[in-house]
């Protein structure tokens, strides 16, 4: 028997709820393999040298040049800081939130669908199991144990179903925490340095003298 036929024999020995579990499987691969991909493609557009020079370059509030130099960058926190400096006439610290919620709510694209396959698939091979026991009972109160074959077939259906549900949310939690992460690390950095521009363009807009280097690293 090959590992295919061995792999099929086993999925249809889990029973009818094994086909709810292949789609949770399925789903959580789908999402994973996403934000793999998303993620990847973000930590490519960053450009954190630009970052601390838009800030250097607000100190003495040559927005021109800020709007020039980060003209057709894709990094989301130069993304924010362009976009709170182009309102700063109106809010500066409330564009750069609105724009910060908005990338925000593209990292945590389908995090929900993951965290609810994390639920779902024990849950499903716990059905499983259920049924699985309740197969065996009935057979077992039909045949006795003259036929032990039909009774150890539900118990492996049991069995079977619940290893499965538990395997798909434990490969499941890991990049689900991940992700996670990696969210709380990019609101961090998006927040430390909306704080610091909000700084820098009060000290500009008070008229005060130029900071120094030094004293924006250090509200960083």
């Amino acid at each position: 028997m090959t590992n295919m036929q061995t792999v099929w024999h086993l999925f249809q020995s889990g029973g009818p709820v094994m086909w709810p579990l292949l789609a949770c499987s399925v789903i959580t691969l789908t999402v994973v393999l996403e934000r793999a991909f998303f993620w990847i493609g973000l930590e490519r557009k960053r450009n954190r040298p630009l970052m601390d020079e838009v800030l250097e370059i607000a100190r003495y509030g040559d927005w021109e040049r800020i709007k020039a130099q980060t003209a057709g960058c894709r990094d989301h926190v130069i993304r924010m800081l362009a976009v709170g400096m182009l309102h700063r006439e109106f809010s500066l610290s409330k564009a750069m939130e609105a724009e910060a919620e908005a990338t925000l709510k593209k990292m945590r694209r389908f995090m929900t669908v993951l965290d609810t396959m994390i639920t779902v698939a024990p849950l499903l091979g716990i059905f499983g199991t259920v049924l699985g026991i309740i197969t065996s009972f009935n057979l077992l109160g039909a045949s006795g144990i003259e036929d032990p074959k039909a009774v150890t077939a539900g118990i492996a259906q049991a069995l079977i179903t619940t290893a499965t549900g538990l395997g798909i949310a434990i490969l499941a939690v890991f990049p689900y925490n991940y992700f996670n992460t990696r969210i709380e690390e990019a609101a961090h950095v998006m927040e430390k340095y909306a704080t610091s521009l909000e700084i820098v363009t009060d000290r500009t807009n008070n008229s005060g003298p130029p900071l120094e280097p030094s004293t924006i690293h250090q509200h960083r």
